[in-house]
């Protein structure tokens, strides 16, 4: 049985960075552990790397410990192409289109914490990480 492919919005990565005991971490520790398959753009993981850099977030996590998770998921994630356009149904916010694209192109679940893309779910294939992890199966059980 071919494993989920799942695009995890930045939010959703900056949340897993921030706080070992959500959801989000937990989808890592999935991911790790074999119940999906993770994909990431050059697009996403340079919205990451900015993103951390905020001052906001830099208090929280560390440039030298963003730098290496951004890295690390770089290395271990499978990197997709970045979409060549925008997707045919678009977001309220047009900078999260690309999420939508690449996870369309590559057949993948789109997970995002962000209201204006789960309400596209009736579209799209798109969960909350607690929706998402829920129907992952339990690996090593």
């Amino acid at each position: 049985m071919p494993l989920v492919r799942a695009v995890l919005d930045p939010n959703v990565l900056i949340s897993a960075a921030i706080s070992p005991r959500g959801a989000p971490a937990r989808l890592l520790i999935a991911w790790q552990a074999g119940a999906f398959e993770l994909l990431v753009s050059s697009l996403l993981l340079a919205e990451l790397r900015r993103a951390l850099a905020y001052p906001k977030l830099a208090r929280l996590v560390p440039a030298a410990d963003a730098s290496a998770y951004v890295s690390w998921l770089g290395s271990w994630a499978e990197v997709v192409p970045d979409p060549p356009g925008p997707p045919p149904i678009r977001s309220k916010d047009p900078a999260d289109d690309y999420l939508i694209a690449v996870a369309a192109a590559e057949r993948a679940i789109l997970v995002s914490g962000d209201a204006h893309l789960t309400a596209l779910a009736p579209r799209i294939p798109v969960q909350t990480p607690a929706a998402f992890l829920a129907g992952l199966p339990t690996i090593g059980a």
